[in-house]
């Protein structure tokens, strides 16, 4: 984002091209494709910055124009050169205004934001381009070139496949609540992205650029004109919709193809037999996380799975329509197999026209038999009406029927044919089934525990379930496994919250019966303790039927280690639920696989980004060391977030920085909030992340070493600055009195629980307590108040520390950490790029909030000393001048978006005093809730 170039500038003449130039080509120098790149982001950038700046004159008049234009250039002039005169301007320009006129200053600001994102975007999408057409398409974290350094290890293609087949990578989508954009305004930006990218790629004529720079305008006017924020605040199924467009975006296409490019160069030309697996499989959470979430219910679970089946049936159908028009092939001129004409003659198509249209009367049969069974799953579809057949058993059999045409095609001399849109349709049927997405079902233990303890109460007076021992619940909950008698009585009235858990898990048996076994393959254990945690669900799974005495169980029991002692204890409790003949059954007859959870969010707040992030690491160490004493295979699933402080960062960078075995062709992690449209609203963009996912999961796998621990120093030298890392987060945040206070006061803790953001509460519990607060509006609210602390808070002092008992080692010892260790380098880089988007000036006026002078000098002086602590020995020990020395276009693009976030935090905080004065206008709510939008989209990922 261009700092020095007028964004509300003059208005541009029509057609001006922001993108369009000489094409880059492929003998270009990559500094010189790269630095046209740039040129090309400032150019769209004052592109978008010159429209909003016309639609705000146009809309709201010139005098709010000029107003924020002068408070944009006050805002660079104090960023770019320290003008203390500039920051005066900037203040007496922003207090000086009505509430109405400063809700508009907002709007304009968080509107750049959002258009800035785009123009980046679309700039990475030009580099990647220019990478492919410079030969550099076998770049560190492409699938392409992952798997030709694969080669080069000596693997051979053979070997790939069958990797590849062996392997699951999944992307899990939340509802956790930091996408603060409505799904309208989302859909504007994509269309101002499509635009973006026309002008980019296409040679326009005059009369064309002027059409796209109109088309431009419109979307821009039309985002001006509506709500950024939403007014009523989401239901689940809202969630579960807002889910589904991005497989409209992104997955249903994108996926498909990368899964048909990987296999193309892994497979020989002629070998239309040897298909890949579809490795890539989507998961979801939204409608079957019930952890803290009372709506979700067993209506919403069966409404959830019937709208994905919606969306994915008429994906197929659309595209057996656009198959339809493509086959037209015809007798004689072709040859066709004796299994298609079988097919044909089953099909309701007795058109004269389609006699010698063998393929065409083929697809509307398997058309007609895909609307029967989307009626049979009380499904609407798109598409003409047609007569009454016979519906498809399962997603198999409309598997095979395709496969049938594609077998005939081959044999006759059209495989380039079978190669195009059929091929995609029977990769997506293979990836998406009737299902669309696996749907996990999460419940926190303790939820789990009260049913259960009413269950044997019913059932076994006197049981007093909970003032059992761990190992008196373990003895009763494995003999309730191997029981065939029903715990469950239906002429008892059970409480409220067991029925309601009941009915869920019931409603889950019956989506295996409707949609297949892949709809609901993972029931979560938040908050596990213990193997009693694993078993309680292992006993309620059984009495809805997806568990049978016989110890056969039909979906993976996974167990959630989130605190810092939970993390520590899972590798103890893994060893001793494994041991446990009731419970090991249970494994063997899911293929001797077991998936781990690890929770990266509560950890954090628990304890502090550097021992979250080191306890994570040693649970892993541990967990694979006792998975292959057991002979069971690990699979671990990340429950990361969109921040640093909840374990967000480079994905690429993340997987690679497991220990070795930790991965081994097995990931699943979760996709959050407004991390979800920002790497998948895109399609060439979400297409670009499944491959970073794939290349890394392949990377850490195959060509990563695989003894599970580095150097015994290393991680000597890691467990000291986690213990005192630890000790100085704890100190700060669990006991330093008044530390609630001040965080309750000096962030908009209390207000993002006003924008209707998500259907989930955002505390567990109505208690001010840090304990009780979810992760996510803990972590966001740092984020908002620019401190950004969880993703930092503590390394400073350890790092002094450290180096105090260590001279012997010193600082050179450390540096040694960042370049041979990936896990210190992936834990530095990250509080690299968070302290980046961090401002010590801006937190400071939100500390003047706090009403406490002595508590906000003492904490606020405190968290000042180790931010510069922190920032000084990363410095050092990164070896840079400056954060994010290393990375010279993420701190471009940093730096040039201070100008356009201060602003938004300076009217934010004088909305708060407002606020909380007890100012009643309905406005500086809505102005607080706008702000809130507008950092949110400038700082990227922020909860």
């Amino acid at each position: 984002m261009a700092s020095d170039v007028s964004a509300f500038a003059r208005k541009p003449v029509s057609g001006e091209s922001a993108s369009q130039g000489p094409e880059t080509t492929p003998d270009m120098p990559l500094d010189m494709t790269s630095e046209r790149a740039d040129a090309q982001l400032r150019a769209e950038i004052r592109l978008l910055g010159r429209i909003l700046g016309d639609t705000v004159r146009d809309h709201e008049g010139t005098d709010v124009f000029d107003l924020v234009e002068s408070i944009r250039q006050a805002s660079i002039r104090f960023h770019r050169d320290e003008d203390v005169s500039a920051l005066h301007e900037l203040e007496a320009m922003l207090n000086g205004r009505s509430i109405a006129e400063t809700v508009r200053i907002v709007r304009a600001f968080s509107y750049f934001s959002h258009l800035a994102n785009i123009a980046e975007d679309q700039n990475h999408i030009r580099q990647t381009r220019n990478h492919s057409d410079a030969g550099l398409a076998t770049a560190a974290t492409t699938l392409a070139g992952t798997v030709d350094r694969a080669c080069d290890a000596g693997f051979s293609k053979e070997q790939l496949r069958d990797f590849f087949n062996d392997a699951l990578v999944s992307p899990v989508l939340t509802a956790h609540p930091t996408e603060v954009r409505r799904k309208s305004t989302i859909d504007r930006e994509m269309e101002i992205a499509e635009l973006l990218a026309d002008r980019d790629r296409t040679q326009m004529t005059s009369e064309e650029l002027a059409e796209n720079d109109e088309q431009l305008r419109r979307c821009v006017a039309t985002l001006w004109q509506t709500n950024l924020l939403r007014r009523t605040k989401l239901t689940v199924l809202d969630e579960v919709q807002n889910g589904l467009s991005f497989y409209d975006y992104t997955f249903l296409k994108q996926l498909p193809r990368l899964i048909n490019l990987l296999e193309d160069r892994l497979t020989p030309e002629d070998d239309d037999d040897d298909e890949l697996a579809s490795f890539l499989r989507m998961g979801s959470w939204i409608g079957g996380d019930r952890d803290g979430n009372p709506f979700v219910t067993a209506d919403v679970l069966r409404g959830t799975l019937q709208m994905q089946c919606e969306r994915v049936m008429n994906f197929y159908i659309e595209e057996l329509q656009q198959l339809y028009g493509e086959l037209s092939l015809a007798v004689p001129l072709v040859k066709i197999s004796q299994e298609l004409k079988t097919l044909c003659e089953r099909s309701p198509d007795v058109s004269v026209h389609r006699d010698r249209e063998p393929y065409r009367r083929a697809v509307n049969g398997i058309y007609a038999r895909l609307k029967a069974t989307a009626r049979g799953l009380d499904v609407d579809t798109v598409g003409r009406p047609v007569d009454e057949v016979d519906p498809y058993p399962n997603v198999e059999a409309f598997s095979d029927d395709l496969d049938i045409i594609h077998r005939s095609l081959v044999e006759n001399g059209s495989r380039v044919i079978a190669r195009g849109r059929l091929r995609r349709l029977r990769r997506a049927v293979d990836c998406f089934g009737f299902h669309l997405a696996s749907l996990d079902l999460r419940q926190n233990s303790a939820v789990h525990e009260r049913t259960i303890a009413e269950l044997f109460e019913v059932a076994a007076p006197g049981t007093d379930y909970l003032s059992l021992s761990e190992e008196e619940r373990c003895k009763l909950l494995a003999r309730e496994l191997k029981t065939v008698r029903p715990l469950i009585s239906p002429f008892v009235s059970y409480s409220e919250e067991t029925t309601s858990e009941l009915d869920v898990l019931r409603a889950a048996a019956e989506a295996h019966a409707q949609f297949g076994r892949k709809v609901i393959r993972q029931s979560i254990v938040s908050m596990a303790e213990g193997i009693s945690d694993i078993l309680e669900i292992a006993v309620l799974l059984k009495e809805a039927g997806l568990i049978d005495p016989n110890g056969r169980s039909h979906i993976n029991l996974v167990p959630l280690f989130e605190t810092i002692e939970d993390l520590r204890n899972c590798a103890g409790i893994m060893d001793r639920a494994l041991s446990l003949p009731e419970y090991r059954r249970l494994v063997d007859s899911r293929g001797g696989l077991q998936e781990v959870m690890l929770g990266y969010s509560d950890s954090n707040k628990d304890g502090g980004f550097v021992t979250s992030g080191w306890e994570l690491y040693k649970a892993e160490i541990s967990l694979v060391d006792v998975f292959a004493k057991q002979n069971v295979r690990l699979r671990l699933f990340h429950g990361r977030g969109g921040s640093v402080g909840r374990g967000g960062g480079p994905s690429y960078e993340a997987v690679l920085a497991q220990p070795g075995g930790a991965v081994n062709g097995q990931i699943r992690l979760t996709e959050q909030g407004e991390i979800i449209s920002s790497k998948y609203s895109n399609p060439e963009v979400g297409r670009q992340n499944l491959e970073i996912l794939a290349a890394a999961t392949l990377e850490a796998s195959l060509l990563q070493p695989q003894h599970s621990a580095p150097r015994e120093e290393y991680l000597a030298a890691m467990e000291e600055l986690s213990a005192l890392a630890f000790a100085s987060y704890r100190g700060l945040v669990y006991e330093t009195e008044g530390f609630e206070d001040y965080f309750w006061a000096s962030t908009v803790i209390n207000e993002i629980s006003t924008l209707n953001i998500g259907s989930r509460p955002s505390s567990r519990s109505k208690a001010k307590r840090i304990e009780n607060l979810r992760a996510i509006p803990w972590v966001f609210s740092w984020a908002q108040c620019r401190l950004m602390l969880p993703g930092w808070y503590g390394f400073g002092s350890a790092v002094t520390e450290w180096l105090g008992k260590n001279p012997d080692k010193g600082l050179d010892f450390l540096r040694e950490l960042y370049r041979e260790w990936p896990f210190f380098r992936m834990l530095l880089s990250n509080m690299d790029m968070v302290l980046s988007k961090s401002s010590i000036a801006v937190a400071s006026r939100y500390a003047e909030l706090v009403p406490d002078k002595t508590l906000r000098d003492t904490i606020f002086q405190r968290i000042r000393a180790e931010w510069q602590s922190s920032i000084n020995w990363l410095l050092k020990i990164m070896d840079q001048e400056r954060l994010l020395g290393h990375n010279p276009l993420l701190e471009r693009s940093i730096r040039h978006r201070f100008p356009y976030l201060d602003p938004l935090n300076h009217v934010q905080v004088e909305f708060l005093k407002a606020h909380r004065a007890k100012n009643e206008d309905p406005q500086v709510l809505r102005g607080i809730q706008i702000t809130i939008n507008g950092i949110s989209a400038g700082l990227r990922n922020s909860g």
